[in-house]
């Protein structure tokens, strides 16, 4: 089965609480990524909470584009 993000929600302290398709439960810490031109304005708590899930379940993003890759969000979330 191939593992996708049923759902995202922007938590405090740049957190993102990700559901997969496989009934886990992760939470990522997003912090190092809040950082220089292209991620510094997650760093915007208002713009943080935009974060959406792309359609296919592959991925999420912001409005400007800023993403993280899914096997990141995967790999370095831990279980909530």
């Amino acid at each position: 089965m191939e593992v996708k993000i049923v759902s995202v929600e922007a938590g405090n302290d740049l957190k993102l609480l990700l559901k997969y398709n496989t009934g886990e439960t992760k939470l990522f810490d997003a912090t190092p990524y809040a950082t220089g031109g292209w991620f510094g304005e997650l760093g915007d708590s208002h713009y943080y909470s935009k974060v959406r899930l792309l359609p296919d379940g592959s991925g999420i993003e912001w409005p400007e584009g800023q993403d993280i890759a899914p096997h990141e969000l995967y790999e370095l979330g831990v279980d909530a």
